[in-house]
C-alpha cells in the first residue's frame, strides 16, 4: 500500500523546511532508512531517511519548495499504484493512469524534458535496438508505464528536423561606422547611448565621459539573491530580539596574563583548551552567582533557570547556529573542551541533533579571531545576555605603579534592560573579570 512521506517536524520550534535536494528521482526504488531527500531548517540541513520500502511514485514538493510541518512531500508504494486518494486534489495531474498519458507521447515525437543526467527507464531490447540504429536512447519520448521506453518507441522514433539557421537580426540601433569601431575598440554597448538620430561616434566619447554608457560585458550592478532557510531565520530572529528586548552593552578590559600561564601549563600536560573553552568555564561559574543574568522573561514574569546551558556561537558558511553545552555549570574544563569541539564539528557538518540548539540559557560569541576590538552582540531569545568576547592585544598598563606590557582582551556584555540594571551588569562583569585574571579562584 502506497504510503505519503510528509515534511518531519525536527523540533519542537519548527514549523516548515525547505527541501534542498532530493536524494532519489522518481521512479527509483527506496529502502527503509536509505536516505531519500534533504531538508534545510533555520538551524540546520538535515538527510531524511526513507520510512518505507518501494518505488518513489511522486515527488510533491520539488527543490526549493517550503513546505510546512507533516505536509505531503512524496509518496512511495508499488509500481503503478494508484496514489491519488491518498493526495486529494494536490496531485490529480500527476496522479493521472499512464494509459491516458500514452497516446500523447505517442503522437509526439520532440525530445522528453528530461534533466542532464536523470536516470533513463528503457527496456533492454530498446537499449540494444537504439545502439545498433545510432539513436540517443535519452531523446526517445517513451510510452510505457513511468514514461519507460520500449522498443516499439525506439522503431517509431523520428529525429526532430534540425532548425533553420536563425538569420541575423537587424541592428536595432542605427550608428555610423566609425561609431560602431569605437563602441567595439573600448567595449561600449551601443545600444545603451543616447543620441538623435544615428549614434555618433562623439555620441558614444560623450555618454562615456559622463557614465552615460557602460561597457558590454559589465556584470549587472544589482544581483537579487533569494534568503535561504537559514539566513532568513536569523534575520527574523534578531529583528525580533530588537524590538523585544531594550539593551546596553558594557565593555571591560581583562587582563590574561594569568589565563595565557593556565593555558601553557595545561598544555604542557597535554590538556589542551581553548580560550573560549576557559570563558564558559568561568561565565558558567559566574552565573551561578548572579542568576538574574541566566534568566528569560515570559509575560511579565521572570522564570530563573537553576542551571547554565551555555551557548557558544559556531559560523557557518550561510550564518551562525548556537549549539548548548548543556549544564556548563557541573562541568569539568576538559569536558566542556571536548564538547565544544564536538558541537562545533557536529555545526559545520549539518548534523547537529534539535535538541542542542534548543534550551540555551546564556550565550558567548567570538570575533576575536577577525581582531575586532568592541561590539555590541545582538540576545539570543529569549535570554536576557550575550557576553561578546574581543581580540587579545598587549597594552601599555600600570600595574603596582610601574608600566608594564600585558595582554588585554576586551569583552562586550549586552544586557537586557528590562530586567538587568547597569549595576548588575558592571558588578557580573567586575566578577567575570576577577575570575579571569584570578583562575585559581575557580577551585574556591
Amino acid at each position: 500500500m502506497a504510503k505519503v512521506i510528509v515534511m518531519p517536524k525536527l523540533g519542537l520550534t519548527m514549523t516548515e523546511g525547505t527541501v534542498s535536494k532530493w536524494l532519489k528521482n522518481e521512479g527509483d526504488e527506496v529502502k527503509e532508512g536509505e536516505g531519500l531527500f534533504e531538508v534545510e531548517t533555520d538551524k540546520l540541513t538535515n538527510t531524511i531517511e526513507a520510512s518505507a520500502s518501494g518505488t518513489l511514485l511522486k515527488i510533491v514538493a520539488p527543490e526549493g519548495s517550503e513546505v510546512p510541518c507533516l505536509k505531503p512531500v512524496a509518496v512511495i508504494g508499488a509500481p503503478g499504484e494508484d496514489y491519488a486518494a491518498l493526495l486529494g486534489g494536490e496531485a490529480e495531474a500527476a496522479a493521472k493512469p499512464q494509459a491516458e498519458a500514452a497516446p500523447a507521447a505517442a503522437t509526439a515525437p520532440s525530445a522528453p524534458a528530461r534533466k542532464p543526467g536523470e536516470r533513463v527507464l528503457a527496456s533492454p531490447a530498446a537499449k540494444k535496438l537504439a545502439k545498433e540504429m545510432g539513436i540517443d536512447i535519452a531523446l526517445v519520448p517513451g510510452t510505457g508505464p513511468k514514461g519507460r521506453i520500449t522498443e516499439e518507441d525506439v522503431k517509431n522514433y523520428k529525429p526532430a528536423a534540425p532548425a533553420a539557421p536563425e538569420q541575423p537580426e537587424e541592428p536595432k540601433v542605427k550608428a555610423s561606422p566609425l561609431a560602431a569601431k569605437v563602441a567595439a575598440d573600448i567595449g561600449v554597448d551601443i545600444s545603451s547611448v543616447a543620441a538623435h538620430g544615428r549614434v555618433l561616434a562623439a555620441d558614444i566619447l560623450a555618454a562615456v565621459s559622463k557614465g552615460g554608457a557602460a561597457p558590454a560585458d559589465e556584470k549587472p550592478r544589482e544581483e537579487v539573491v533569494p534568503m535561504n532557510g537559514m539566513r532568513k531565520a536569523i534575520a527574523r530572529n534578531m529583528q525580533n530580539s530588537h524590538m523585544t528586548s531594550p539593551t546596553v552593552t558594557f565593555n571591560l578590559g581583562i587582563d590574561m596574563t594569568e589565563l595565557k600561564r593556565l593555558r601553557d601549563q595545561l598544555k604542557s600536560g597535554d590538556v589542551k583548551v581553548s580560550y573560549t573553552d576557559i570563558l564558559v568555564k568561568v561565565v558558567a561559574h559566574a552565573l551561578t552567582e548572579f542568576p538574574i543574568l541566566n534568566c528569560s522573561v515570559e509575560d511579565n514574569k521572570i522564570i530563573y533557570k537553576h542551571y547554565v546551558n551555555m551557548g557558544v556561537a559556531v559560523a557557518l558558511d550561510n550564518g551562525l547556529v548556537v549549539p548548548n553545552v548543556r549544564d556548563a555549570d557541573k562541568k569539568t574544563l576538559t569536558q566542556i573542551s571536548k564538547e565544544v569541539k564536538e558541537l562545533a564539528d557536529l555545526a559545520r557538518e549539518g548534523k547537529l541533533p534539535m535538541d542542542a540548539l534548543t534550551g540555551g540559557t546564556f550565550t558567548i560569541t567570538n570575533l576575536g579571531m577577525f581582531g575586532i576590538e568592541s561590539f555590541s552582540p545582538i540576545i539570543n531569545q529569549p535570554e536576557v545576555a550575550i557576553l561578546g568576547v574581543n581580540t587579545m592585544q598587549d597594552k601599555v598598563v600600570v600595574v603596582d605603579g610601574e608600566i608594564c606590557v600585558r595582554p588585554i582582551m576586551n569583552l562586550s556584555l549586552t544586557a537586557d534592560h528590562r530586567v538587568i540594571d547597569g549595576s548588575t551588569a558592571a558588578q557580573f562583569l567586575q566578577r567575570v573579570k576577577k575570575l579571569m585574571e584570578n583562575p585559581a579562584l575557580l577551585l574556591a
